[in-house]
């Protein structure tokens, strides 16, 4: 059996192997689908804009992964609130319920229920200019074990809560898995829609590997294709655009 309806901030592969195929993959552009879907788009851009311009000053290579300052722990702070503010919002319109605390108190062990249902473990992120071999990134590959953390995560909570001991660790390297996170997510909820006029010029080099540019035009994402048979999407999205509830809330 293939799910018939759409989760709501959930993409998935389409009953034929594809996310987009001939234009069902629109499901993601609907109004309906996510709750203000364009402004966690814009704040994503702002961050890709700044992590930009740090490039100006940091050479994205393996040579600097290990660096920090103030600008990079000031980004990675922004990133991972952006981070939990999706997982937040993707089991918030879910009707997620934590019978033990309340949605102010959610915590990673409630956003890593989301690796199963957006298998966000099998994204895959690469920057496409970089010297060195450290350009692919897997940032949730640790949610792959029940138990282990996202190292990129924890970092950003160490650093967070005690800054003056744990600088260091809000370097480049986790600021750039952190950002890989965020494209992940991004990508696991719009494919590749960032709501956005079409501009001519703004892609950086043509993905090739099974890769595709990532919203913003700047990282390169592969999507899963591990999807069972069963957990594809499969509709017309022409005919069921018009049905006054098309989308459906996951069950966690």
């Amino acid at each position: 059996m293939v799910v018939i309806r759409p989760f709501f901030r959930t993409c998935r592969q389409l009953a034929d192997g594809s996310y987009e195929n001939s234009g069902h993959g629109r499901y993601v552009s609907d109004p309906r689908f996510a709750v203000a879907g364009p402004q966690y788009i814009r704040a994503f851009l702002l961050i890709q804009k700044d992590l930009l311009e740090l490039f100006d000053y940091i050479e994205p290579a393996d040579q600097n992964l290990s660096c920090y300052s103030y600008r990079i722990h000031e980004l990675l702070m922004r990133t991972c609130i952006e981070v939990e503010a999706h997982c937040k919002a993707i089991l918030l319109e879910n009707n997620y319920v934590n019978p033990n605390r309340s949605a102010d108190w959610w915590n990673v062990q409630d956003y890593r229920k989301l690796n199963q249902t957006h298998h966000l473990s099998s994204y895959e992120v690469r920057m496409p200019l970089w010297h060195g071999t450290q350009n692919v990134r897997k940032p949730f590959d640790a949610w792959t074990t029940e138990r282990d953390l996202l190292p990129w995560y924890k970092a950003y909570n160490e650093s967070k809560h005690d800054r003056h001991n744990n600088f260091p660790r809000s370097n480049f390297e986790t600021l750039i898995s952190a950002v890989s996170g965020l494209v992940a997510l991004l990508s696991s909820q719009f494919i590749r829609f960032d709501f956005q006029p079409a501009v001519l010029g703004t892609e950086y080099g043509t993905p090739d590997g099974g890769f595709e540019n990532a919203i913003g035009g700047y990282f390169h994402v592969k999507f899963p294709k591990d999807w069972s048979l069963e957990d594809r999407y499969s509709f017309d999205w022409e005919t069921l655009s018009t049905d006054p509830h098309p989308f459906q809330a996951l069950t966690f």
